[in-house]
This record gives structure tokens, C-alpha cells and sequence, in this order.
């Protein structure tokens, strides 16, 4: 049974679609992330679960159980915004038991409740603190440990790293998943961040403009977009207007302007199944800048210049021009970047390409 199944939901604000029709199954127990730029529709999806929208369209399950017309206080969800939510009034303890205290759980049941999950976040001695005598981070947690006291059927959480600091955001990644592994809960998480999409998530929902655009593991919305909005949005890709002309075998046949032919598996191109013009994706840190005239066996060679870098301390974004082609490339870097106006030599690995087909306007 899927812990969550959205059927052909739809979300309208008057004239405005906010949510095209969207069908999705959560696997009990997974992370599953909505990925997208603001206005994609991702907080309004996660929204319409948790029961703060009801959809216009379409229906919502919960542990197999229709809850379209379920209050959200029904719905035995764990909920974490960005912004904390915290009772400021309340100790940090109470904090915690507040979800407790409108399910007829005992006091001592509560204490411990509350202790364990205090424990889990990794903050025991915090229970008599008030929320502003906390950190950031610390708030954060509190707030976590306050959605997953209930025991909750599904973990929802809005942005809820996106209010720390860049080093603090990692760490509490990192913390986040720590917890969910432990627990299993099922976790919907939204945000922007594709690093965190990548990095946490047993299953990403990429979105856009209202609408799925692909889902599937990191490694393979990553590695085998299935469009370009996709591509360019889940990291530093380029893609390049080539010909497909030639599909057997298994394989695809790239031709393209200052490049020499370029051969990928057909998995890489699923969309591909006639010659014609198509779209070439190159991941940038899957490009390898090299001196002018060298290339490693197995990898295919042209020439770039280098026209602009950020130097990123240990790795350099490159901003290159091959023939008509600008290009990026990420490198990591043992002493000094390539200078601009530097002749190198570009390298890469057919395998590490991928093929879309051309779209409308592109």
C-alpha cells in the first residue's frame, strides 16, 4: 500500500491553474522531494495533503483511506514549515507535547514521548529552554522532534532548511536524513535547493509551471533528463542543437557541428526513436579541461577557449567558447584555474552524454 496516492488531483485559484492533473504514489517508508522554482506548485501539492487546500480536482490517500474531506487535524500528519512555528510562550518541552496533548496520551506517556524525541534531535537537556534562547538550527529540531512525537503516518516538510545558513543547512541535511532513516517514516519534503533534492532523496518530483516533468531516482533525473527544463535546472548543463543520424543497435548516432561524432546507448536518449535534430546534454562537471593537445584514452577531444572563470576555491566553473558552441565546465582544481584566453583541450566520455528531443521553441 502506498502511504500517499494523489489521483488526478487539480488546484485552481479562480482563472489561475496552480496544479495540472497530477497522479503520484508514495512508497511507505521513502523521502520523497518536490523539486521546482517557486511558483511550480510543489508547496500547493504539499499543501492540499497535509488538508490546508482542498483540490479542486482529484483525490487524496492517505494509507490506502480517501481524505479529501478529512480536517487536517485528522489526517495524523507531522508537519514542519520554514519558519519553525514555535510557540514562544511555551518551553521547548511543551513545544514538543503540543500534538500530544489532543490525543488523550497520558502525562508520564508524554514525558517520555517527549524525552525520546528530544534525544532523537539530539538536544535531551533543552526541554526547560523557551524558543528564543535557541539557535536557528535548534529551532529547527524542536520543530522536528514536535512532528515525529505523534508518530505520525506521513513527515511533511515546507523549505524547512532553508532558513540557516549554508553550513548549518548541510549539516542538518545530513541530520534530517539521519532521522528518517532511523524512524522510517514517509517524508514529503519541498524545496528549491537541487543539492538537497539530490542528496536526501529516495525519489524526486521534478516540477514546473504546475506540472510534473519527471520523476524518478536522483541518479536518474540527474544523469537522463527527460526534458530541458529538467536538464537545466537539476545542475550546470549544456546543451548543444545536434542531428540524430542514426539509431540501431541500441544506439544513437550524434552529429554535430565542430564535434566528432558523438555514439551514446539509446537508455541515455529514451525519447529519441527517429533521425532528425535533437538536443545534446552535457553535464558541465562531467567536461574535463586538459592542456591543448591531450586527451585520455576513451574520451572524445575538441578544442575550447577559455573566456571567462569562477574560481570556486577547490573546483573552477569554466565558461568556454567551442566554435559557434559557449560552453560551461566544472573542474576541480589541485593549484591554479585555467586563465581566460587559455587554448585547452575539451574532454569527455560519450557515456556521460545524454539526447533530448527538440522542443518547441527551442
Amino acid at each position: 500500500m502506498s502511504a500517499v496516492s494523489l489521483t488526478q488531483i487539480v488546484k485552481r485559484f479562480g482563472n489561475f491553474t496552480a496544479v495540472h492533473p497530477m497522479s503520484l504514489d508514495i512508497e511507505d517508508g521513502s523521502f520523497v522531494t518536490l523539486l521546482g522554482p517557486s511558483g511550480c506548485g510543489k508547496t500547493t501539492t504539499l499543501r492540499m495533503i497535509a488538508g490546508l487546500l482542498d483540490p479542486t480536482e482529484g483525490e487524496i490517500a492517505i494509507k490506502g483511506k480517501r481524505v479529501n474531506d478529512v480536517p487536517i487535524h485528522k489526517r495524523n500528519l507531522g508537519l514542519v514549515f520554514q519558519n519553525y512555528a514555535l510557540f514562544p510562550h511555551k518551553t521547548v518541552a511543551e513545544n514538543v507535547a503540543f500534538g500530544l496533548n489532543y490525543r488523550n496520551v497520558g502525562k508520564e506517556d508524554a514525558r517520555r514521548k517527549v524525552a525520546e524525541a528530544l534525544d532523537l534531535v539530539q538536544l535531551p537537556d533543552l526541554g526547560a529552554r523557551y524558543p528564543k534562547e535557541l539557535s536557528g538550527g535548534q529551532q529547527q529540531r524542536i520543530a522536528l522532534a514536535r512532528a515525529i512525537v505523534i508518530e505520525p503516518d506521513v513527515l511533511l516538510l515546507d523549505e524547512p532548511l532553508s532558513a540557516l545558513d549554508a553550513n548549518l543547512r548541510e549539516d542538518m541535511r545530513v541530520e534530517l536524513k539521519r532521522i528518517q532513516q532511523r524512524i522510517g517514516v514517509t517524508t514529503v519534503f519541498v524545496t528549491h535547493d537541487q543539492t538537497e533534492a539530490l542528496a536526501m532523496s529516495d525519489q524526486i518530483i521534478v516540477m514546473s509551471k504546475g506540472r510534473v516533468e519527471q520523476v524518478g531516482a536522483p541518479e536518474e533525473v540527474y544523469n537522463t533528463p527527460a526534458s530541458e527544463f529538467v536538464a537545466q535546472f537539476l545542475g550546470a548543463s549544456n546543451l548543444l542543437a545536434a542531428q540524430c543520424t542514426d539509431i540501431s543497435g541500441g544506439e544513437i548516432a550524434l552529429d554535430l557541428a565542430d564535434f566528432p561524432r558523438i555514439i551514446i546507448a539509446q537508455k541515455r536518449a529514451p525519447k529519441i526513436s527517429a533521425a532528425g535534430p535533437v538536443k545534446l546534454v552535457i553535464r558541465a562537471e562531467k567536461l574535463l579541461l586538459r592542456p591543448a593537445g591531450t586527451a585520455p584514452d576513451g574520451m572524445l577531444s575538441v578544442n575550447a577557449t577559455v573566456e571567462n572563470v569562477d574560481y570556486q576555491g577547490q573546483s573552477a566553473r569554466y565558461f568556454l567558447r567551442v566554435g559557434d558552441h559557449q560552453m560551461q565546465a566544472i573542474n576541480m582544481i589541485e593549484d591554479h584555474p585555467f586563465a581566460a584566453g587559455a587554448q585547452v583541450a575539451l574532454t569527455f566520455r560519450p557515456k556521460d552524454c545524454a539526447a533530448l528531443p527538440l522542443e518547441v521553441g527551442s
